[in-house]
């Protein structure tokens, strides 16, 4: 793996990010000699705490989530994208072992695994030395977080890079490579699909031993019984274990604590300001802080006084966004649905694309505009709090898992109370109102590819806006080519774009690696 010759761990981890609301990080680096004895006191071990819980955060939005929504049908790239995200949107041969967005979810990812690496082992050794019951409870809970955000990349790498599973070839098909302890010469070959959620499980049980007694909260900046069962919720739904998926999703709805919103001002409070009542987990975020990635490029917001001056919309801000989302996706909504005005807009402000102003006419996606605090002069910036976990993916699992486990009544009952909150029709629990509410309630937030590959099924188009087509500021297809890599892009369940190819760069370092089906190694 990427593992620098001097490790970030005190406080900064290996993101070079500042401090999650726990008292100021250090910057000391640790030498490679040193990294299996960093923690020999208190302060130290508060230090390695605060670089975990970075490392964490560092692994959400941004690339980490935009990459897989723009690959799949829920976004059209405009005639200004410059070729962001250009590879994965089109996963035509351009889309290589060699492309930075799919190298990002790898490197990130198995970044943080060395750092939750060193401290789950760097407190094996401390506790030895440090016998005060109130230091050793600390390190055995920051152990368990590292296990639980170990758990949480390892399901994001095999969601990614391998196929999704399946009971009867999961101990044969080739996941990614379990890392468990820092080894700066290690050549790991890749485990099994098997193997990996099997770790995942072991990492799961272990961290419960500490978290089972930490209490939920809404906004939760650490992770708590409530997130711990969320995880169990996606692994049992991976590994299609329904009733087990279905069982840990409804322990968190079961709490309480954790309401949908379900009036405009709630909508807005969860969605702009970050003051809602969804999230089992809520990161830190300052405005003077770099935090976590963001997912700007969905609007892309800049100044332009004149605007103001000439009546458009928007007080002199405009958007240029690189995608924007798709008529396919805008279909499923009905005009009542509170997400429609909450996370889509037209004629709030002005959209500039393929060289002209728009007043009005073209959708774009306002999800991540932004929270107001989290700039400093005026301009949305796409900056939001992170949140991991939040309650409307706990009521999809459960119907998700309900449904396919055969109890429909209790499908419909956690579908419909997403719809009820959102002032939508009711609809009955079926295999497609299940996964339209997945498309409608998660989008942006980098579970579609998850979704479309756990249920087998690709897509059949992604249909642009009546806009595009009339004023040309979305990439179109010629419908009479052959070869559609835009609106009318097509992706089967069998296509091997599905799997991420392993990056080239780990061919370079690591010869007992093997490529996956259709990307060459070079």
């Amino acid at each position: 793996m990427k593992i620098n010759k001097y490790i970030m761990v005190l406080g900064m981890g290996l993101m070079a990010l500042t401090s999650c609301n726990m008292d100021e990080a250090p910057t000391t680096s640790v030498s490679v000699e040193d990294a299996n004895h960093a923690i020999n006191d208190r302060l130290q071990l508060d230090a390695m705490e605060r670089g975990i819980n970075q490392s964490f955060r560092a692994c959400m939005y941004g690339d980490m989530s935009m990459v897989d929504e723009v690959m799949c049908d829920g976004f059209n790239a405009t005639s200004d994208f410059g070729n962001n995200y250009g590879p994965i949107h089109r996963t035509d041969v351009s889309l290589t072992a060699s492309d930075d967005d799919v190298e990002s979810m790898w490197s990130n990812m198995y970044g943080a695994i060395k750092n939750y690496n060193i401290f789950i082992d760097n407190v094996e050794r401390y506790v030895q030395i440090d016998t005060l019951p109130e230091n050793q409870a600390e390190a055995r809970y920051g152990q368990a977080e590292a296990r639980f955000f170990r758990a949480y990349s390892y399901l994001q790498l095999v969601r990614h890079y391998a196929k999704a599973y399946n009971a009867a070839t999961a101990g044969q098909e080739l996941g990614v490579p379990l890392v468990l302890h820092f080894d700066l010469k290690a050549k790991p070959a890749r485990a099994t699909v098997a193997e990996v959620y099997d770790r995942i499980k072991v990492d799961l049980d272990s961290a419960a031993l500490q978290l089972n007694k930490v209490v939920g909260e809404a906004r939760a900046e650490r992770p708590t019984v409530d997130a711990l069962n969320m995880m169990y919720a996606r692994y049992y739904l991976d590994i299609k274990d329904y009733t087990n998926a279905a069982k840990y999703a409804q322990k968190v709805i079961d709490t309480k604590k954790y309401l949908l919103s379900a009036t405009a001002d709630e909508m807005a409070a969860e969605y702009t300001n970050d003051e809602g009542t969804e999230p089992i987990m809520q990161l830190p975020a300052t405005l003077t802080e770099n935090g976590s990635g963001t997912n700007g490029d969905y609007t892309r917001f800049a100044a332009y006084a004149l605007l103001k001056q000439y009546g458009y919309p928007g007080g002199g801000l405009y958007e240029e966004p690189y995608f924007l989302p798709s008529q396919k996706l805008l279909n499923l909504y009905e005009d009542k649905d509170l997400r429609v005005d909450q996370w889509f807009q037209t004629g709030i402000y002005t959209v500039y694309l393929a060289g002209r102003f728009f007043k009005s006419g073209v959708i774009t996606f306002n999800k991540y505009e932004g929270n107001p605090a989290l700039t400093s002069n005026g301009v949305p910036n796409g900056r939001q709090h992170v949140k991991p976990f939040l309650i409307s993916e706990a009521y999809l699992i459960a119907a998700e898992a309900n449904f396919k486990a055969g109890n429909v009544p209790a499908a419909k009952t956690a579908l419909n109370a997403i719809q009820r909150a959102r002032k939508a029709t009711l609809t009955e629990a079926t295999e497609e109102t299940i996964e339209n509410e997945w498309f409608k309630e998660t989008v942006g937030e980098g579970l579609r590819m998850s979704c479309l590959k756990r249920w087998g099924k690709g897509f059949d188009g992604r249909a642009a806006q009546p806009f595009a087509a009339k004023y040309g500021a979305a990439l179109t297809d010629d419908p009479k080519s052959s070869v559609h890599v835009y609106d009318l892009k097509k992706l089967s369940a069998d296509d091997y774009h599905w799997v991420w190819p392993i990056p080239a760069h780990e061919f370079r370092l690591n010869d007992n690696l093997k490529q996956n089906k259709g990307y060459d190694e070079n």
